[in-house]
């Protein structure tokens, strides 16, 4: 188990820390939600989540098997729905890997990624579009 303490600061704006590292985020509500958008929101770090551990799990299989992935992009964008309540509806991943799409390991690592935790932690009505874009 892992603990996170989050401390209100106002003006829509938290600390959250890390307890095992120390390490600290804030997060601010966006401009479209009565915020100030100063740095990522709530909903932005679940995007961010998902991209960075599908880079994360397929970097644990790129390391055991000896594949450099170091130019590996992800771009993840959130979308928001019209309706209420406020939520994110879709999540549409782009996924550059640095490797050519015919890599005997291609089908490994695309597995991989389509099975991390945050993904397979999301609300299936939550659509994840994912488009991968093959080194050529």
């Amino acid at each position: 188990m892992v603990e996170i303490q989050i401390d209100y600061q106002g003006q829509l704006r938290c600390q959250s820390q890390h307890m095992p590292s120390g390490a600290r985020i804030e997060t601010d509500a966006p401009v479209d939600n009565h915020g100030l958008g100063q740095a990522f929101s709530p909903t932005d770090l679940v995007a961010t989540a998902l991209g960075s551990c599908m880079a994360t799990v397929m970097g644990i299989v790129a390391q055991r098997k000896e594949i450099d992935l170091k130019e590996l992009n992800i771009v993840v964008r959130k979308e928001m729905s019209a309706e209420l309540p406020r939520r994110i509806s879709c999540l549409p991943v782009q996924i550059n890997m640095p490797l050519p799409e015919d890599h005997p390991d291609a089908q490994l690592l695309k597995n991989t990624a389509m099975t991390c935790p945050v993904h397979e932690s999301i609300n299936p009505d939550i659509e994840v579009k994912i488009e991968w874009i093959w080194k050529s």
